[in-house]
């Protein structure tokens, strides 16, 4: 009998062995019927533990059985483990659930990548209606098809040791087109500015100051501001904070918010009385991501300036702070953790040396080039005679 009472011990407990190994605990049930079926599904579980740990420790593994571990050790610690799931299942189904990765080649890498390059981002529309759009671009291919597979199957093969295809990733990761850095001039920023409505555009001008994204601009709050030392911290991405000091004119701007809402630091002002959300027409809310976003798409085209996003406003304020000083203080303005990744603004670097060697480069007046001396003074050394 596999279930039983210890002595002086109401509940019954188990003990069984599966596969070689011994399993057993307390069933928590006052009732041998209950214990049984503890029990059960106790032995049950037991043998798909078993299972998986045999499909793990294989010299070959399926596709799927390679995806779920790689999940369990390093997707599942991801921000955004959702996405990667959801990358995950693409994968699978296109794959193929059941593929044995030495069956995983270049030309099905190829394969893989083409049917992902050919699909078009899924919008949702109003009343949930799915639009398609354009292709997805390089960027995308890479960061949801190509790259998590090769770390499946690199993981695979040198932290699991699993017989493996032979795969030449680098034939298959996209280029990237460079990130642009578009620098607003101060005609285009003023411009920008002019057009905005109360409250979105101290949000704006914000950003304009001090180079951060629109949810670390949305997510500040003033307990995260200090007036005293004057500094204030944001959360950007990974929730990570960075804590940064404020100009005059940042300390400015936020002191003029403080007395708007109690918790967020920056508002908008409701033009109308909207029952459904709550706002009340000439008060002060919390500013939005949809808000913002609409504010500024309105705003750009209005005020005459094109190809400038919401985001360039950050481009804009790292080049200005390049030109005042050098590369680690932009890094640390943006939060990069790399200073590589801050050397894309290294442009404004390039145009302060150019400019400098212009300046070297003027000419001067000299003897030998003196407007008032003629051609014939000059073959003869100066002299008239």
């Amino acid at each position: 009998m596999s279930v039983y009472k210890r002595p002086g011990k109401e509940t019954y407990s188990y003990d069984f062995i599966v596969g070689g190994r011994r399993f057993s605990g307390d069933t928590r049930a006052t009732k041998k019927r209950d214990a049984k079926a503890f029990e059960d599904t106790e032995r049950e579980l037991a043998k798909a533990q078993l299972s998986v740990e045999q499909a793990f420790s294989s010299s070959t593994m399926t596709f799927e059985v390679a995806a779920l571990r790689w999940y369990n050790e390093v997707g599942q610690h991801h921000k955004n483990f959702e996405t990667t799931l959801k990358n995950l299942e693409w994968l699978k189904l296109n794959v193929g659930a059941s593929t044995d990765l030495r069956d995983i080649s270049d030309e099905k890498v190829a394969a893989i990548v083409a049917k992902r390059r050919g699909e078009r981002v899924r919008r949702l529309g109003k009343k949930g209606k799915v639009h398609l759009g354009a292709l997805v671009g390089p960027a995308t291919v890479n960061r949801t098809c190509t790259q998590p597979l090769r770390e499946i199957i690199l993981r695979a093969k040198n932290v699991w040791k699993v017989t493996v295809g032979d795969v030449d990733f680098g034939k298959h990761i996209l280029k990237e087109p460079k990130e642009r850095v578009r620098e607003a001039s101060l005609g285009e920023e003023d411009a920008i500015m002019g057009e905005l409505e109360r409250g979105y555009d101290d949000a704006v001008r914000f950003a304009f100051l001090n180079g951060c994204r629109r949810m670390e601009i949305l997510g500040l709050e003033w307990s995260r501001v200090d007036f005293f030392s004057r500094r204030f911290t944001v959360i950007g991405k990974g929730n990570k904070e960075r804590t940064l000091p404020m100009s005059q004119e940042t300390f400015d701007l936020l002191w003029a918010q403080k007395d708007f809402h109690p918790i967020k630091v920056f508002t908008f002002v409701a033009k109308k009385t909207m029952k459904k959300v709550g706002y009340v027409r000439d008060q002060r809310y919390p500013l939005t991501e949809s808000g913002l976003k609409s504010a500024m798409r309105r705003a750009v085209p209005r005020a005459g300036v094109t190809n400038f996003r919401f985001h360039d406003t950050r481009h804009t304020a790292a080049t200005r702070v390049l030109r005042a000083s050098n590369l680690r203080v932009a890094q640390k303005l943006l939060g990069h953790a790399d200073v590589a990744t801050t050397a894309k603004y290294a442009h404004a670097l390039d145009d302060d040396l150019r400019n400098a060697l212009e300046a070297t480069s003027s000419p001067t007046k000299s003897p030998t080039t003196d407007s008032s001396m003629s051609s014939k003074e000059l073959k003869s050394g100066g002299n008239s005679d």
